[in-house]
């Protein structure tokens, strides 16, 4: 339990040192709007493709731990959309948060400390499967709120077109070069730390715009407690097996990726609503994984 809890602990830091960064004045509003774009159209964009491209495609009951994924991710994203009715948000302040009910931190890579190769391969499948099915809710949401056309939001979105790209380079089965692979991996890299420090830079101190105490909880609930259930619950349904069982659960339990802010302050006005509820998500998970990963063994 504790070494899950060091596992979170050097994000929600790196959050911290944003919140400070931005107390600062050599570090502007003008530069977290270049960092956040760099994040969201360079650097994260090379994570997805680099980890889809040269990720294993197949585990053994593979099918099973799809299916559970797909089902809890479909549950999260039905659950979200229940909050526009239960909370009186502005309308593109939902639209902004509704992603933050199913979205999940890739960085952690829960499953490849916890279970080595295996575990990897299972963590990369699902990435590769529901990377592309969260980014398609979370942009059609926020494309339709702003009467754009989903659509063409959606074949213009980098995290997308990633995800696409990554999954049909592995498909065709082809080696990716040792230098753009290099290259590729250094762009990734830099993307856990830098898109961290942009969620703390733009938080800010006090709730004063920020989304009411009762819609914090129940996003935060909803990613931390129901989703991990639900993948429970899933993967009993369809023959889950272990360590495979548990790689879903934790998979479905981490907090909210902090390109949901990064996606929120390019396509709406309510990143820091975004910001808040990652944060709280973050330091919360420290005591909620620990607790899913006793439940699971």
């Amino acid at each position: 339990m504790i070494a899950i809890a060091l596992v979170l602990l050097p994000d929600f830091l790196l959050i911290v040192a944003g919140a400070l960064l931005a107390r600062l004045r050599a570090f502007d509003e003008v530069f977290w709007a270049g960092a956040e774009r760099l994040v969201y159209f360079v650097l994260f964009p090379a994570l997805l493709f680099r980890s889809l491209a040269t990720g294993a495609s197949s585990i053994d009951d593979s099918l099973p731990l799809v299916a559970t994924g797909v089902a809890f991710t479909i549950f999260g994203i039905a659950l979200s959309f229940l909050a526009r009715f239960l909370f009186r948000l502005r309308t593109g302040e939902f639209a902004a948060c509704f992603q933050c009910g199913f979205r999940f931190n890739t960085y952690l890579a829960l499953a490849e400390r916890l279970h080595g190769a295996r575990g990897l391969a299972a963590i990369t499948l699902l990435v590769g499967v529901l990377v592309p099915l969260v980014n398609v809710a979370a942009v059609g949401m926020l494309a339709s709120e702003r009467r754009w056309g989903v659509l063409s939001a959606l074949v213009r979105n980098p995290l997308v077109l990633a995800c696409v790209a990554g999954l049909a380079w592995a498909l065709l089965g082809w080696p990716l070069p040792d230098v753009p692979d290099r290259v590729l991996a250094s762009l990734g890299g830099a993307s856990l730390a830098l898109g961290l420090l942009t969620v703390g830079g733009a938080l800010k101190l006090g709730l004063q715009g920020v989304l009411p105490l009762p819609a914090v909880a129940y996003w935060t609930i909803l990613k931390l407690v129901a989703l991990p259930g639900c993948a429970w619950i899933a993967g009993r349904v369809f023959g889950l097996q272990q360590p495979l069982l548990a790689i879903a659960i934790l998979m479905a339990a981490v907090p909210t990726a902090p390109s949901a802010y990064v996606l929120a302050t390019q396509m709406s006005a309510h990143g820091r609503s975004v910001a808040f509820l990652v944060t709280t998500g973050t330091l919360a998970a420290v005591v909620t994984l620990p607790l899913w990963l006793a439940a699971v063994r």
